[in-house]
């Protein structure tokens, strides 16, 4: 049970870690293209960080319809 919980808690770690660089990788992208990367940068890491959850939450409902198997 405990495995469980602490399971849940890496995958929203990396939930959070794969928006932030998908984020960064977005904001320098449009950063550079128009050559205002000091104002898409933080833009990027901000929308990146909103997607960490969603991408983890996405991750758990795919672990709990596996599990059911």
């Amino acid at each position: 049970m405990n495995e469980n919980k602490n399971n849940r808690k890496n995958r929203g770690a990396s939930g959070q870690a794969i928006g932030m660089c998908i984020g960064i990788a977005v904001g320098t992208a449009i950063g550079a293209a128009t050559q205002n990367l000091g104002l898409w940068m933080p833009i990027g890491l901000a929308v990146g960080l909103c997607l960490g959850p969603v991408l983890s939450r996405n991750r758990e409902d795919d672990d709990d319809h596996t599990d059911d198997k």
